[in-house]
């Protein structure tokens, strides 16, 4: 499996969002806060030139915000669908 790194703040929505995806599907994950560790925060900008969160890496794969369908592709899971009310 390939190594997945998210640089997160505790405060964002999407990166919430990421790593509820991830646990569902049981994969383990590297965070750095990038709102407390200044140099992984530099790291994330100096890689992605992105200073929003969150940045997800799927081995060498960027991935910007949290797109669902995109990331299950890249970790080889089926995202699944919203539920619909009836």
């Amino acid at each position: 499996m390939k190594p997945v790194t998210i640089y997160s703040t505790p405060t964002c929505h999407f990166c919430q969002m990421t790593k509820e995806f991830l646990n569902e599907h049981h994969i383990p994950y590297t965070d750095y806060d990038v709102a407390h560790d200044l140099v992984k925060r530099q790291e994330m900008i100096q890689k992605s030139g992105q200073m929003g969160v969150p940045v997800i890496y799927v081995g060498d794969e960027m991935i910007i915000g949290f797109d669902k369908e995109r990331l299950a592709s890249a970790l080889g899971v089926v995202a699944a669908a919203a539920a619909t009310p009836s």
